[in-house]
């Protein structure tokens, strides 16, 4: 910055009619002390040389020179313990002050502006944005954004994830926005892009390989440590960061990205392209698009495949959230087949089931079909268990639920009501009473009922007392089938007599 003639004037005056030195004068007019030495060069006065004060470093000059040329990013904290070792009783921090003076600088590299062709290079990166709050989860928000390198148009979509799937669609999505595909693709060496590199020996990503067959452009990485290689993309990362996203509200993530692509067609599409300042950045991408190659086609498979697998309950695990299934599909292995909006459960070739894509954390999402389905089905399997458990203790049961169905009775009522008569009356005395109401054509469970309290009044024996029926099927279905006891009688010895004349 060039200094006032007024200040230059007072610096003069102040140094020669009044004495000041270069310091006062610096502190008292605002300036620096390298203005004041360089007005008063120019006038010819000659800055006295303040010589260096004695130092108790100084006898270990040599010795830090010589370690430094031959270790130049050694630690200063380790350089002093070696100095202290030789007997140096100096303080850190002016030892730190003379080791960043003597410390060997690298050489300055220069670099070369590149040169491309319209449609001929594009430039692709993700960057962090911190986190996203999405129910219970916290999600890493990442920018995925590709640049044309000739007009520096942008593309910027924000993902949940830097996943495969999303850079696959990514590339999709940019594609789609410019209406075409550039020639090649420049690559940092994220894995997304290169899985292995030793020296110019590069192995890319499979995937990535078969999305630029597919969209026929040929995929380049940088060379390592090399970032400038792909300088148009950084930049416009940093761009976003203080134009776009700085102080950035928005509702969810579709709203962002809503915000994002009006804002790459507006605000960043007119700024000045930096390869012709009197044309802004659109016009020099509809110069550029007609130079694209054409998209494919078809779309690129992008969709995220996870095998799963089906326990005893009718979900899958996918993403950290819980999904329904067909009970009928329980035990098996299944596949999840997903993108940012729908998670589709697939058998093979078959769409089992359908759900939108939860992002939160320990969701449950299901389609209430499966669940009416299973419930309906636990129903049906209690009832033919009560039917079964019936026919079992009274075979005249069969006959009597069959003329119950003809007569359009609810069979799961009246089975639970003989149930409940074969727990209070037992399976011998239900199996008789049904037997009595088929050939009377009694065919109601009251009539039963009534059946077997008269043959339980004749016979003088007690009323039946309810009792606690255990809830587990494996203990409330067994049947006990009763057998004659005169079999007992039969084994006693017939010489056995009581007092009272009876065997014993």
């Amino acid at each position: 910055m060039k200094t006032r003639p007024e200040t230059e004037a007072e610096i003069a005056r102040l140094h020669h009619a009044e004495g000041w030195p270069i310091g006062t004068i610096a502190e008292q007019l605002g300036v620096h002390t390298s203005v004041v030495t360089r007005v008063l060069g120019q006038a010819g006065v000659v800055p006295a040389v303040t010589m260096p004060r004695p130092s108790k470093a100084d006898p270990y000059l040599p010795f830090i020179r010589e370690t430094l040329e031959r270790y130049p990013r050694l630690r200063a904290s380790r350089l002093l313990q070696m100095v202290q070792a030789r007997g140096y009783t100096g303080k850190c921090s002016r030892f730190r002050e003379i080791v960043a003076t003597m410390r060997p600088r690298p050489k300055a590299e220069a670099y070369l502006r590149l040169a491309t062709l319209p449609g001929e290079q594009g430039q692709v990166d993700w960057a962090h944005f911190g986190k996203l709050r999405v129910g219970r989860a916290e999600r890493p928000l990442m920018a995925f954004v590709m640049v044309l390198s000739w007009s520096r148009m942008m593309h910027l979509h924000f993902f949940l994830d830097a996943r495969m799937p999303s850079f696959l669609r990514g590339h999709q999505l940019a594609f789609e926005t410019f209406g075409g595909v550039p020639r090649e693709l420049l690559y940092d060496n994220l894995k997304s892009a290169v899985l292995e590199r030793v020296g110019d020996a590069i192995r890319f990503n499979e995937t990535l390989l078969r999305l630029a067959g597919h969209y026929r452009y040929a995929p380049k990485p940088c060379a390592p440590a090399r970032g400038n290689e792909k300088g148009r993309v950084e930049r416009r990362i940093r761009y976003i960061r203080d134009n776009f996203f700085a102080a950035r509200t928005y509702a969810d993530l579709d709203d962002l990205n809503v915000q994002a692509a009006d804002w790459c067609a507006r605000i960043a599409a007119a700024r000045p392209c930096p390869e012709d300042r009197a044309r802004t950045v659109g016009d020099a991408f509809a110069e550029e698009r007609a130079r694209l190659m054409p998209l494919s086609e078809t779309r690129f498979p992008c969709d995220e495949v996870v095998p799963v697998h089906v326990g005893k309950t009718p979900y899958v695990r996918f993403d950290l959230n819980d999904y329904s299934v067909p009970h009928t599909h329980v035990r098996r292995q299944l596949a999840v087949v997903a993108d940012p909006d729908t998670v589709r459960i697939v058998d093979g070739t078959a769409v089992v089931a359908t759900h939108a894509r939860a992002w939160g954390r320990d969701e449950r999402v299901e389609d209430p079909a499966h669940i009416e389905a299973l419930i309906a089905d636990k129903r049906a399997a209690h009832h033919h268990r009560g039917m079964d458990r019936l026919q079992h203790a009274a075979p005249h049961s069969r006959g009597f639920l069959h003329r119950c169905a003809e007569r359009g009775q609810n069979l799961g009522n009246v089975t639970w009501q003989l149930g409940r008569l074969l727990d209070q009356y037992g399976a011998a005395g239900l199996d008789a009473a049904l037997a009595e109401a088929n050939a009377r054509e009694l065919v109601h469970p009251p009539s039963v009922r009534q059946l077997l309290e008269r043959r339980r009044a004749d016979e003088g024996r007690p009323a039946p007392l309810s009792a606690e029926v255990p809830t587990n099927p494996r203990l409330r279905d067994v049947v006990v089938r009763p057998h004659a006891l005169d079999l007992y009688d039969r084994l006693r010895p017939k010489d056995e007599e009581g007092d009272d004349g009876s065997r014993t």
